[in-house]
C-alpha cells in the first residue's frame, strides 16, 4: 500500500467520541482517521489529508496523544519547542491550529478554555486500536488461550508503520517516541514469548536474532533467543549466546547476566527435558482447538466379534495409564479388519476426547501411502499451519509426537503394508493409542498387541446375513441361508455383498441366491486361498453391472494413482465428462468405487485388484489403449501448464505428440494448482508407462512437470519416477529417452546438493544427446553441467559448458533457454571477477524474459542479476532485484528457490554491514530450505556466522561455522577451507 493511500487502522465497531459527546462533535470527527504509529497522518473517508509542516504535525500529534483532553497554549508551546520557544510561539500555535481546523473541520478541532482539543472516535486512532488489541491479548493469555493472544498481539504490531511520530520535532514528540518504541519492544517480547509457549520456536529464531542485534543489552531478548535455539535442537548456539551476552555485559556495563539468564544456561547445559517442551497451555476455547474426528462411519449392522471388541476396547482404554497402547489386527482381505477396527474405535471414543485420526495406508496396493505424506495430513488436521510442517520424515514424526504430547487421541492406521510404514505414525506418548489393520502379522512392531482375525463362526455369519436381508426372508428359508453363508466361506465381505444383492432384489428368494452361488462353486471354494476369495466375492456385484458400467469399472482400475480425477477418467474411457461422471456415480452407488472428493474417485485396493483381473479377462485389446489415453491426457495437460509458465520455451515442441487432448485452464493459477494437486497420480502414471510404445511419452511427462522437482513437496516422488524412467530407457536401448531422463535426473540431484551424482548423469546425458541428435538434450545437458560447475567452483569448465548451451539454445530457437544459460553464465563470470560482463549478461537474460512475458523464469534472472550487482558493489540495486525474485518464487510455491533467494539477500545485507538484517534473512533461509541441499545449508550457516560475528555474538558464530565445516568436510567441498580460516583466530583466542 502506498504510504498515503489510506489508513492502517483496521475496521472497528463504532466507538464513542473522545472528549464531549455532543452530536456536533460526533458528526465532525465521524469519518476521520489518524495515525501516530509511523508518520503523523490523517484521512477522511480513506483519502489522505494534508497535515502541513513538521511543527504543525507536532501540534496535531500533541493533541492526538491527549485522548481528547484540552491542551492549553502554554502546554503546546512546551511540547513543540521546550525551553527555547521562538518569540512568536503563541502566534505560530494559533496559525497551526487554524490551518488544521480548515483541514479537519471546526467540529473536530475545537477551541476551549484558552486551548485546543481534538474530537474523534476511540477507534479512529491507530494507537488506541493497538492498545485495545494488546489489552485483549492479555485477557486471552490469562484465560489460557495463547494462540488467540498471539494473533491479537500480531494485529497490534501490524499497526506500526515504521518509527512512531516519524520526523515530528519537539521534546514532547521525542519523549513520546521513546515511550512508544519501548512499548512496541515489549509487545514483541510478549509475542515471542507466546511463540515459544506455543511451540513456534524455530520460526522465532530469525526475529530474535535481528532483535538481539538491534538491542544487544536487552537480556530478556537474549533469554528468549537461547530458549528458541535450544528447542530448535541448536544447543551449542544457545550456549554461545549466553557466552556472548556475558562478555558484552562485562565489557559495556561491568555487570554479570541476570540470575534468570544464568539459570537458563545451567538448564541447557544439563539438557533439562522440561526446558525442551513448550508451556503446557490450558485448553483454548473450543472453536480454536483442532480436535479431529476422522473415523469413518461404523456399520449399523455390525455383528459378532464380541470377544475381540472387549479385548481391544480394554487394551485401548489402558492408554490412560503410563504407556501408549498399540493393537495390530491382521487377517486376509475381506475378513472384516477395518469394520472391526472402526467399530471398536467408535466404542472407545469417550476415552480419547482430543480426537481421532484415520488414514487408509493402501498397503495392499502397489503404491502404499508414504509416511511423510500421511504425517503432513495428520499435522494439518491437528491445526499445524502448512508453512510450519517440515520436509523430512524424521522432522514430521517428531513434530507429530510433540503436537500430541499431553493430549488423549486415537490413531487408526488402516490397511498398513508393514511395520516400517507404521512406526513413524505412532503417537509415542502416554494417553494416546494406535489401532492398526494389515494383511500381515506385525511381529516386528515392538510393544504391539497382535490380534489374528479369522472368518466368522457359522452363527455370526448367519446373524450378519439376517440383519442385512431381513428376519422374515431368512426365517422362511433358513437352510438356504446357511448354504449361502457357507458358500461365502463365512468371509464377512463376501457375506455382506451377497446379502446386499438379495436385499436389493425383492423378487429373489434366498434359494435363488444360494443356487447362483452354487453355480460358482469353484470360485467360492477358492475363498480360503487368500486374494482369490475376495475376487470371487466381488464377481457377484460385478455381474450385475450394465455393460458400460462394467467397462468403466474394468478400465479405471488400471490406473496406478491413489485416486483419479473426473477429467483423467474421461480420458481413460474415451468418453465425454458428463457421461463418465454418470458411470462413476453409478459405481459409487454399488460400492465398487468410492468418492474421494468432489470430482475425484478411488478404488479400495482389493477392488482395484479385482477390476484389473476383470480387465485382463475381458479387455485384452483395450487395456493398453486406455492407459495410453491417460498418459496422453497427463502429458498434454502438463505441457499446457509448462507453456503457460514459460511462453516461447521450445521444450513443448520437442515433446512426443499426443492423440488425446489435455485440460484447458482459465488462469495461470488454476494451471499451477492442477499440476501440484495431480502430482501423485501423474507420477504414478509415469512409472506405469515405462514399457514399449509409451516410454518416450512417460519421460516427456517428467520434462513437462519439472516444476515438481523444485517444489519440495513432491521432490522425492519425482526423483523415484525419474530414476525408474532412466533405468527403463537404458534397458530399452532408447538413447533419446535415456538422455532426457538423465538430464531431468541431473536437476533432481543438483537441487538436493548431490553434485557428484548430478555431474555423472549430465555427462552421460550429453553423450546420449549427441548420439540421438536431440536438440533438447544437447542444450539442457550442458546448461546443467554449467550450473553444477558454479556450485563446484569449476569456473573455466562452467564457462565452456554454458557457451555450448547458449549456442545450442540459439540453434534450436529456444529464447527462454538462451536467457537461462546467459544468467547462469553471469554467475560464472561473477565468480571469475568479471562483474561488469556478468551484470550485462543477466540484464540480457531479463530483457528476453520481459519480451516473452515470463514471470517465474524472470525471477531466476533477477536472482542472477542480484548476485552480479552485489559483487559489482551496487548493493541497493541488488537488493531490489532479489526481493522481487523472492516475492515471485513465494507466489509460485517454489519454496526452495524462495529460501535460496533469502540466502542471497542475507549476503547483500552482510556486505552492507547490516548484520542484523543479514542474520534475519539467513535464519529464514534455514527455516525454508534451499536449492543445493546440505551444501547450501552450510553456505547459509557460514553467512549467518559472519553476521553474528559482526554483531559481537562470537560464540554463536563459531557454533554455526563448526556445523558448516562438518557438512563441507563430509562432502569434500572447497568451502571448508574458508571455514577453517574463519575458525582459526577464534580458536587461538
Amino acid at each position: 500500500m502506498d504510504r498515503d493511500s489510506g489508513p492502517r487502522v483496521p475496521e472497528q465497531r463504532r466507538a464513542p467520541v473522545r472528549g464531549h459527546s455532543s452530536n456536533s462533535a460526533a458528526e465532525g470527527g465521524d469519518d476521520l482517521l489518524f495515525s501516530v504509529l509511523g508518520p503523523v497522518r490523517a484521512w477522511r473517508g480513506g483519502e489522505a489529508l494534508p497535515t502541513g509542516s513538521p511543527q504543525q504535525r507536532a501540534l496535531l500529534a500533541a493533541l492526538l496523544l491527549r485522548d481528547g483532553r484540552t491542551a492549553t497554549a502554554g502546554e503546546l508551546i512546551d511540547a513543540l519547542w521546550g525551553d527555547a520557544p521562538p518569540s512568536q510561539a503563541l502566534a505560530a500555535v494559533r496559525t497551526y491550529a487554524s490551518r488544521l481546523r480548515k483541514v479537519l473541520s471546526a467540529d473536530a478541532l475545537v477551541s476551549e478554555a484558552g486551548g485546543y482539543a481534538l474530537r474523534f472516535r476511540d477507534d479512529a486512532l491507530d494507537l488506541a486500536v493497538a492498545q485495545e488489541l494488546a489489552a485483549a491479548a492479555e485477557k486471552a493469555r490469562s484465560a489460557g488461550d495463547r494462540c488467540h493472544a498471539r494473533e491479537l498481539i500480531d494485529k497490534s504490531l501490524g499497526l506500526w508503520d515504521g518509527e512512531p511520530l516519524a520526523n515530528v520535532p519537539g521534546p514532547y514528540a521525542e519523549s513520546q517516541r521513546a515511550r512508544l518504541e519501548e512499548w512496541r519492544l515489549q509487545l514483541q517480547e510478549n509475542r515471542l514469548d507466546l511463540d515459544l509457549e506455543t511451540g513456534c520456536h524455530a520460526e522465532a529464531v530469525s526475529e530474535l536474532t535481528a532483535l538481539t542485534a538491534a538491542h544487544p543489552l536487552r537480556e530478556r531478548l537474549r533469554e528468549l533467543l537461547m530458549l528458541a535455539l535450544y528447542r530448535s535442537g541448536r544447543q551449542a548456539e544457545a550456549l554461545a549466546v549466553y557466552a556472548d551476552t556475558r562478555r558484552l555485559l562485562a565489557e559495556e556495563l561491568g555487570v554479570d547476566p541476570r540470575p534468570e539468564l544464568s539459570r537458563l544456561q545451567q538448564r541447557i547445559l544439563q539438557a533439562d527435558a522440561e526446558l525442551a517442551r513448550p508451556v503446557e497451555a490450558q485448553p483454548a476455547p473450543a472453536p480454536r482447538v483442532a480436535r479431529p474426528h476422522q473415523l469413518p462411519a461404523t456399520v449399523t449392522d455390525f455383528t459378532g466379534r464380541a470377544a475381540f471388541v472387549s479385548e481391544l476396547g480394554e487394551l485401548l482404554a489402558s492408554a490412560e495409564g503410563s504407556v501408549m497402547a498399540v493393537s495390530a489386527l491382521a487377517g486376509i482381505g475381506g475378513v472384516g479388519k477395518t469394520t472391526l477396527a472402526v467399530h471398536v474405535a467408535h466404542q472407545v471414543r469417550p476415552q480419547f476426547p482430543d480426537g481421532q485420526l484415520y488414514v487408509d495406508l493402501q498397503g495392499a496396493g502397489s503404491r502404499p501411502a508414504e509416511p511423510e505424506t500421511v504425517l503432513g495430513a495428520f499435522l494439518r488436521a491437528l491445526g499445524v499451519p502448512d508453512d510450519s510442517i517440515p520436509d523430512t520424515l524424521e522432522e514430521r514424526a517428531g513434530l507429530f509426537r510433540t503436537t500430541l504430547d499431553g493430549r488423549r487421541l486415537l490413531v487408526l492406521l488402516d490397511n498398513a503394508r508393514d511395520a516400517a510404514q507404521v512406526r513413524p505414525l505412532l503417537p509415542g506418548t502416554a494417553g494416546c493409542a494406535a489401532l492398526i489393520t494389515s494383511r500381515i502379522r506385525m511381529v516386528d512392531l515392538a510393544g504391539a498387541h497382535l490380534v489374528d482375525l479369522d472368518v466368522m463362526s457359522p452363527d455370526e455369519a448367519l446373524q450378519l446375513f439376517t440383519r442385512i436381508v431381513g428376519e422374515e426372508r431368512v426365517s422362511a428359508e433358513r437352510e438356504a441361508a446357511l448354504d449361502v453363508v457357507a458358500a461365502c466361506g463365512f468371509l464377512p465381505l463376501a457375506i455382506r455383498i451377497a446379502a446386499s444383492r438379495l436385499a436389493a432384489r425383492r423378487t429373489w428368494t434366498v434359494s435363488v441366491l444360494a443356487a447362483k452361488l452354487a453355480d460358482e462353486r469353484r470360485r467360492l471354494d477358492e475363498l480360503q486361498a487368500g486374494d482369490l476369495a475376495v475376487k470371487a466375492t466381488f464377481e457377484l456385484g460385478y455381474g450385475q453391472l450394465e455393460p458400460a458400467q462394467a467397462r468403466a469399472f474394468r478400465l479405471l482400475g488400471l490406473a496406478d494413482g491413489p485416486d483419479i480425477s473426473l477429467a483423467a477418467a474421461a480420458a481413460v474411457l474415451d468418453l465425454p465428462q458428463q457421461e463418465t461422471e454418470d458411470l462413476l456415480e453409478a459405481l459409487v452407488d454399488t460400492s465398487l468405487v468410492e468418492s474421494a472428493a468432489p470430482g475425484r474417485y478411488r478404488y479400495h485396493d482389493l477392488v482395484r485388484l479385482y477390476a484389473r483381473a476383470c480387465a485382463e479377462r475381458d479387455e485384452p485389446g483395450e487395456r493398453e489403449a486406455a492407459l495410453s489415453r491417460l498418459l496422453d491426457f497427463y502429458l498434454a495437460t502438463a505441457a499446457r501448464v509448462y507453456a503457460t509458465e514459460r511462453p516461447g520455451d521450445r521444450t513443448v515442441a520437442h515433446l512426443e505428440p499426443t492423440a488425446y487432448p489435455g485440460r484447458e485452464f482459465a488462469s495461470d493459477a488454476e494451471a499451477l494448482d492442477w499440476l501440484h494437486s495431480e502430482a501423485s497420480s501423474l507420477l504414478a502414471c509415469v512409472q506405469q508407462s515405462l514399457g514399449p510404445g509409451t516410454l518416450r511419452r512417460a519421460v516427456d511427462l517428467l520434462l513437462a512437470s519439472k516444476d515438481l522437482a523444485e517444489s519440495g513437496a513432491s521432490s522425492r516422488r519425482y526423483e523415484i519416477a525419474t530414476v525408474a524412467a532412466r533405468d527403463a530407457a537404458a534397458v530399452a536401448g532408447d538413447a533419446r529417452a535415456e538422455g532426457r531422463a538423465r538430464t531431468t535426473l541431473t536437476q533432481v540431484h543438483r537441487t538436493a546438493g548431490r553434485f557428484e551424482e548430478a555431474q555423472t548423469e549430465a555427462e552421460r546425458a550429453e553423450v546420449l544427446g549427441r548420439a540421438a541428435a536431440d536438440p533438447w538434450i544437447c542444450s539442457n545437458a550442458p546448461n546443467e553441467l554449467g550450473i553444477i560447475a558454479i556450485c563446484r567452483n569449476e569456473h573455466e569448465d562452467g564457462e565452456a559448458f554454458l557457451l555450448t548451451a547458449i549456442d545450442a539454445f540459439r540453434a534450436d530457437g529456444n529464447r527462454p533457454g538462451e536467457a537461462s544459460a546467459l544468467c547462469n553464465l553471469s554467475r560464472i563470470l561473477v565468480s571469475m571477477g568479471r562483474t561488469e560482463s556478468a551484470v550485462e549478461l543477466a540484464q540480457r537474460g531479463i530483457a528476453i524474459y520481459d519480451e516473452l512475458g515470463l514471470t517465474l523464469r524472470l525471477a531466476n534472472a533477477k536472482y542472477a542479476l542480484g548476485i552480479a550487482l552485489s559483487h559489482a558493489g551496487r548493493r541497493t540495486e541488488a537488493l531490489e532485484e532479489l526481493l522481487q525474485a523472492q516475492e515471485v518464487f513465494a507466489e509460485n510455491r517454489q519454496r526452495l528457490w524462495e529460501g535460496t533467494t533469502c540466502y542471497r539477500i542475507a549476503e547483500v545485507h552482510l556486505g552492507s554491514r547490516r548484520s542484523a538484517r543479514a542474520a534475519q534473512y539467513a535464519e529464514q533461509a534455514l527455516a525454508i530450505g534451499c536449492i543445493g541441499g546440505d551444501w547450501m545449508r552450510a553456505n547459509v550457516l557460514t553467512v549467518l556466522g559472519k553476521a553474528l560475528n559482526q554483531l559481537g555474538q562470537t560464540g554463536r558464530a563459531q557454533a554455526c561455522w563448526r556445523e558448516a565445516l562438518a557438512i563441507h568436510e563430509q562432502s569434500g567441498a572447497a568451502e571448508a577451507d574458508e571455514l577453517r580460516t574463519l575458525l582459526a583466530p577464534l580458536a587461538a583466542a
